[in-house]
């Protein structure tokens, strides 16, 4: 994940012209949007110009039904104006949400895309917070600063064309902010760019200590950990809101500057004014007027260090989100007619090092060579850190490996498309993961679309999980909640096993998938899944004996190589490692 205060080198201009592709197909709507707002925006700068006309012509002349007939016309420009400001809002609010939720789909579709590597990288709230509160950024800026930033400097120009037309003298002294206000702009956007990244930054991390805290209550109330976890919240929130507080000294002295800087040049041209006005060189109207369109500018110059503050968040935000978006997915693969012979599993030098390991580490996994015939079941031992559930991943292309070839009935996967290898490979890992979704939705995730009840009926007999699943309140129709957890841990891995054979796959790679079973439930779902793995080529990561001995032959894996293979029964008997992790002191890691 990129470091903290990373800022991009490119400017905010650069970095925000990334979202054309999401606003080109709804330009239409917001260019018409920006012209009513500017018309309505210039509709201020046509109410100086009826004062001018009110106070030299009725005021001065004592005629009161002139007078009203001017108070008649400000009202008209101001209900239009009102009106005009008003219909440019709903010309916006549709298209935007549609932006917003598109980038949202594309995020989360490029999520499921990513390889296993980059999630193990990045924590899931700095994701959680590019797809909500990145993207309600982005949207409010479209929504606003993108449009008044043109309506602004529109205003602020034909303002300033009035100003001159009326006097020149007056208009040249309310030119004197110009630069020092450009000067003050480019400072505060460069010092604001290195402040909002930080706190975009620190509401992902935030993000991440509720999510965990969340997930992990059980942990967190089980070992009475909830004052730490309590103080580690505390400690990131304060420095958001430290980061935060930055960010407001930022913005109230820009703004402090934009307002008081112009204010001194219109103080300066009432003087100047007044003087002109007592010499008989300029009408009061025409003092008025130029007073009054003066101060028609004040907001839309004021406003500016407001709308580049959003904007330069806008700017953040868009570097944030196309920071996942240009990670690279991963590759389909080739297409391909289909597998030749049926030639089981084969790991031809297999290596593997992960992407974060340190350059002088030793790979996981070196220089595998392994062949499971077709319809063998083999068990994969190893003891801890070994490497036994990397070499899994491999399979399914989980994790790419970095050396040699995997071959499945003589077809090098890398050369497969994706879709048709996970068709063809199956998994079950020691850690069940369960969705938001009823335990029938749960289980034929793992079929071909088109499945129904008696495939999964199969499957939950095959896993011993028809009885517990009938007594649940809605049978397979119940919701099993977040993760599963309303379900014991043996309950979820009989589940997650039937999702993995419910497809019938041709390979299946069951990770330890029993080890959460009693010993009853384990002899019943042993004698099932025997007979599920006559029919496929099995990669099995065991640890007990019984596990074993589903297999036909066993392999065992030491320090990333493959040590031995042959019998459960040949390998008690010569060999000193696999005797002593069968005697039950293995364990399993990544």
């Amino acid at each position: 994940m990129p470091g903290k205060d990373a800022v991009t080198k490119k400017s905010a201009v650069r970095t925000l012209l990334r979202l054309w592709p999401y606003v080109r197909p709804v330009r239409g709507r917001l260019a018409t949007a920006a012209l009513v707002a500017i018309v309505a925006s210039c509709l201020s700068l046509v109410i100086p110009l009826v004062l001018k006309w009110m106070v030299d012509g009725p005021v001065a002349a004592g005629d009161p039904g002139g007078v009203w007939l001017g108070a008649l016309y400000l009202l008209l420009l101001g209900i239009t104006e009102a009106v005009l400001f008003g219909f440019r809002r709903w010309l916006v609010a549709r298209p935007l949400a549609g932006v917003e939720a598109g980038m949202r789909a594309d995020l989360y579709r490029r999520l499921q895309r990513l390889p296993i590597a980059f999630h193990d990288r990045w924590a899931s709230g700095q994701l959680l917070s590019r797809g909500t509160t990145d993207l309600m950024l982005l949207r409010m800026f479209l929504a606003f600063p993108l449009t008044f930033l043109l309506v602004n400097g529109v205003t602020i120009l034909a303002g300033y064309v009035l100003l001159l037309a009326q006097d020149w003298t007056l208009g040249l002294v309310l030119l004197t902010p110009v630069v020092p206000l450009v000067i003050l702009c480019s400072l505060f956007e460069t010092k604001y760019a290195v402040v909002a990244r930080r706190s975009q930054d620190q509401v992902g991390d935030l993000t991440t200590v509720v999510e965990e805290s969340v997930l992990g209550i059980r942990i967190v109330k089980g070992f009475g950990r909830h004052r730490s976890q309590a103080l580690a919240f505390r400690e990131l929130a304060e420095r958001l809101r430290g980061t935060e507080l930055v960010k407001a000294r930022l913005l109230a002295g820009i703004w402090a500057l934009i307002t008081v800087i112009p204010e001194l040049a219109i103080g300066a041209a009432l003087v100047l004014g007044t003087v002109q006005v007592a010499d008989g060189d300029l009408s009061a109207g025409t003092l008025v007027a130029f007073l009054s369109t003066a101060l028609a500018l004040r907001w839309p110059v004021e406003s500016i260090g407001f709308l580049l503050a959003m904007s330069q968040e806008a700017a953040t935000a868009t570097e944030r989100y196309f920071e996942v978006m240009d990670e690279e997915e991963e590759t389909p693969g080739p297409s391909s007619d289909g597998p030749g012979s049926r030639d089981g599993v084969r790991f031809e030098n297999v290596s593997f090092r992960y992407p974060d390991a340190a350059a002088d580490a030793p790979p996981v996994l070196d220089g595998v060579d392994l062949h499971i015939r077709p319809g063998e079941t083999l068990a994969l031992v190893g003891g801890t850190g070994s490497g036994k559930t990397t070499l899994t991943a491999l399979v399914p292309r989980l994790h790419e490996a970095t050396g040699g070839r995997i071959l499945l009935d003589g077809e090098d996967i890398t050369l497969m498309e994706r879709e048709r290898l996970r068709e063809l490979v199956s998994v079950a890992f020691e850690e069940p993961t369960l969705f938001s979704a009823s335990v029938g939705e749960n289980v034929l995730m793992g079929a071909a679309s088109g499945a129904g009840e008696p495939e999964l009926r199969r499957a939950l007999g095959v896993a011993q999980a028809d009885g517990f699943v009938a007594a649940l309140p809605e049978g397979a129709a119940t919701q099993v909640g977040e993760q599963g957890l309303s379900l014991s841990g043996g309950q979820r891995q009989r589940l997650a096993l039937a999702r993995a054979v419910v497809g019938r796959p041709r390979f299946l790679v069951l990770d330890d998938p029993l080890s959460a079973l009693d010993v009853h439930t384990e002899a019943l779902v042993e004698a099932a899944l025997r007979e599920v793995l006559r029919d496929t080529t099995a990669l099995v990561v065991a640890h007990r004996p019984s596990t074993v001995l589903l297999a036909d032959r066993v392999a065992l894996l030491s320090e990333g190589r493959i040590a031995a293979v042959g019998t459960h029964h040949e390998l008690l008997r010569s060999n000193a490692e696999y005797a002593w992790l069968m005697s039950g002191e293995g364990t399993e890691t990544r």
